[in-house]
Parts: structure tokens; C-alpha cells; sequence
């Protein structure tokens, strides 16, 4: 904002026009569809009724084909492009209406009824960082109508209203088509990992590169590897420059099957248990026995390995992001969930380590399934990187194209 003045830092050419503060209830009204009773609804029905708890996800309540049309004709109801809100659970949470048939509960899920002084698009984009009022450093759990029609909006014209609500449009349109690449490679990752190993009481998978046939060996993990721990160093011992770690919480909070490079350090300390570039880590202690369950190969040498850690060095015959890779999945992922013990942390040793039951393919075919991931996950690492991008980009022209102070939460 320029010496308060009430226009944004950027702004389309051709506007000059210094912006018009308002209230929401300067020119809207909040309405709500027709109060359901719970003897009004069933598991099954004609058009889905949307409760705080299924909004803006799959309905668990239909209503009536007649009920709908009746208190559609009848009562209010939203028009397409109208936004609506959560009263109540997470407040402030907004949900474009498309147009279909469907129904809402009312006061939980509102929407402003406004005239053509605001554009919905613009005003979607409002809602993003809106501070309604009366809310702000209150522990209210509930949005009332009063909240909502007492909050302030800096209003451009409509003809700018609808240069930026365009352009905020293609750009979350941007940003859900990486969400949705994400989301379509993580599904074909995961069936993939279903029909390249083989099922239990099975010894080929159902998908095979071109030239194998043969069937998989295995047996118990002690057969085909050593075991040993990590060595001192936690949380508490991290500086920002130093040597290289591997701690035992990098594995599942943010889970990678191959790990290279590390953003954590530590002062190095004699007798430290540095990585070979062959290892496999599973965490020894988490939260949850899935947390745990899961195993990462560190391939680059020189790595420390902090305490806390189950280290695992396969013979020459298993390649370690492949054995990485079939701990972390199916069978063995569920024997090691069911062999973690404990309750409010939850413990796994070497000694359940070397009971799972593995088995594998001939080396070559081994590196090829590891190669075919590695390039999944490399795909999914450029699609992140792009996405994480394109929402840093949303919130920075936020703060700049409106009027408004914006506090903008980029996890959207």
C-alpha cells in the first residue's frame, strides 16, 4: 500500500481509481438453505445432503428428490459461482458452488447473498486471507452471521474485480493441475509397488520387465545382511554447518527411499558411524508402528548415522534401494507393523528386523525396479518443486494486488 492510500502495489493497466473500503453487509446478506431434520435424510437418495463434517467432501446423508425441489423453489438456495462458507468446525473454510444438485445444512454452511457490487471471483480470492470480524484473538469456534457482515473488503471497480479474479483463476487452475499430476503419479507409484513385488504366497509379481521370468528367491532378512545401530547425536546436537547426518525422524517425516543429500548437521564426534553408500535405515522408535515400518537406502558415502537408527547392510546379491523398497511395501511393511511394540512410542529392533521374510529377484532385475521407481520419484520431486512454486507465486500477488494486509497460508 502507497502512503495509505487505498491502492495495491501492481494492478492492471488502465486503473487509477483508488479503492472503496466496505463491509460485507454494505451490499449482501448471508442466507442458508432450509433447515434438514436428520428423519428428512437416509444413507442412500436422490441429492446428496452436505453436514460442517462432510463439507466439501463425499456426502454420508441424501434427501429426496421431492424435498430438494420443493425447498429449492421455496426457500433460498445458492446460485452457481456463489461461495460458501463454514460457520462452524473450520471456520472460514470455502466451497465454490458448481451448480449441481445438492443441499446444505444450515447455519453450519452460509454464503453472502450480494449484489453486483463484487465479483465472485474476486471475492474467493478475499476469502483466502479475509480477518473476519470480531474474531481476531478470540477463541470463537463459531462464524455468525454478525461476523460476517461486520467484515471489511477493499472494493476496486467490478471491471478490475474482473482482471483479478481472472487472473487468480488461471492460476488455481495452474496450481490444481500439479496438485492433480501429483496426485495421478502417487496413485500409479502405489499400484505399481502392488504388481512388482510379489503378493504373499506368491514368487513372481504380476508386472515383470521384458526378459525376466524367473522366479524370486527369499527367506528370512538375517540371511542376506548384517545389522547394527547408529551412534549418538539427536535433535538437540544440530548446527548449521558441520558434517552431513542421517537422523532417525528424517525417515518418517518426510520419507524418501533414497537418500543422497541431507539438510542437517552436527559437530562430528569420535567413533561416529558414517554410511558406505550401501545402507539400509529403518527408524528403531516413532510414534505409530506405520511411521516406522519403513526403510530408506542412504547411496551416497559419508553420511553419519544417528543414534536411533537400525542399520541394515545387505550382501552383494541385494541392492539396497531395492531391499529399501521391498521392506517399505506390502507383506514385510505389515509383518514389521505388527512386530513394532509399544504405546505412546513404539519400538522396532534389529532382531524383528532380521525375521521379516523378503524376497528378490536376480540382481540386474533388482536395479531395474529400483531405476523405475527412482524415476517416479524424481518425477514427483519436479512436480512438488513446481507446485510449491506456483503457490508461493499466488501468495506473493496476493499481498500485492490487493488492498488489503494478507496473511496468506501457502499449504493451501
Amino acid at each position: 500500500m502507497t502512503d495509505q492510500k487505498k491502492i495495491p502495489q501492481i494492478r492492471f493497466r488502465g486503473f487509477n481509481r483508488e479503492w472503496e473500503e466496505k463491509t460485507l453487509g454494505g451490499f449482501g446478506s448471508v442466507a442458508m438453505n432450509k433447515r434438514i431434520f436428520k428423519d428428512q435424510t437416509s444413507p442412500k437418495g436422490d441429492v446428496p445432503f452436505y453436514k460442517i463434517g462432510t463439507f466439501g467432501k463425499e456426502p454420508d446423508s441424501f434427501i429426496s428428490r421431492e424435498l430438494f425441489e420443493q425447498y429449492k423453489e421455496q426457500y433460498p438456495y445458492p446460485q452457481k459461482g456463489d461461495l460458501l462458507i463454514s460457520a462452524s468446525g473450520s471456520i472460514g473454510r470455502v466451497v465454490e458452488y458448481e451448480g449441481k444438485d445438492e443441499y446444505f445444512q444450515d447455519s453450519n454452511i452460509v454464503w453472502l447473498d450480494h449484489d453486483d457490487q463484487v465479483l465472485n471471483p474476486f471475492l474467493k480470492q478475499f476469502y483466502s486471507f479475509v480477518k473476519w470480524a470480531g474474531l481476531e484473538g478470540s477463541t470463537i469456534k463459531r462464524l455468525y452471521n454478525k461476523n460476517i457482515l461486520d467484515t471489511k473488503i477493499d472494493l476496486p471497480l467490478p471491471e478490475e474485480q474482473s482482471q483479478i479474479g481472472t487472473y487468480f483463476e488461471e492460476l488455481d487452475r495452474l496450481i490444481d493441475l500439479h496438485r492433480q499430476k501429483q496426485k495421478k503419479l502417487l496413485t500409479l507409484k502405489k499400484g505399481m509397488l502392488n504388481k512388482m513385488f510379489p503378493v504373499s504366497g506368491s514368487s513372481t509379481p504380476d508386472i515383470r520387465f521384458k526378459g525376466f521370468s524367473a522366479p524370486w528367491g527369499g527367506g528370512q532378512l538375517k540371511n542376506y545382511a548384517t545389522f547394527s545401530k547408529g551412534q549418538g547425536y539427536s535433535k538437540g546436537d544440530l548446527v548449521e554447518l558441520g558434517s552431513p547426518i542421517v537422523l532417525y525422524g528424517r525417515l518418517y517425516t518426510s520419507y524418501q527411499t533414497e537418500i543422497s543429500d541431507v539438510d542437517t548437521y552436527v559437530r562430528e564426534q569420535k567413533g561416529s558411524v558414517k554410511s558406505t553408500g550401501k545402507e539400509v535405515l529403518v527408524p528403531s522408535s516413532g510414534e505409530s508402528a506405520a511411521d516406522i515400518a519403513r526403510a530408506s537406502a542412504v547411496i551416497k558415502a559419508g553420511l553419519i548415522l544417528g543414534g536411533d537408527l537400525n542399520v541394515i547392510l545387505p550382501s552383494s546379491s541385494i541392492d539396497s534401494s531395492f531391499l529399501a523398497l521391498a521392506i517399505s511395501n506390502g507383506t514385510p511393511q505389515q509383518d514389521l507393523v505388527r512386530r513394532a511394540q509399544g504405546k505412546s512410542v513404539v519400538h522396532l529392533r534389529n532382531t524383528d528386523l532380521e525375521a521379516v521374510e523378503v524376497r528378490y529377484p536376480s540382481l540386474e532385475e533388482q536395479q531395474k525396479i529400483s531405476a523405475y521407481f527412482r524415476q517416479l520419484d524424481e518425477l514427483l520431486s519436479q512436480y512438488g518443486a513446481q507446485f510449491e512454486k506456483l503457490k508461493q507465486l499466488k501468495a506473493a500477488c496476493l499481498e500485492t494486488m490487493f488492498v488489503q494486509g494478507v496473511e496468506y497460508d501457502i499449504s493451501h
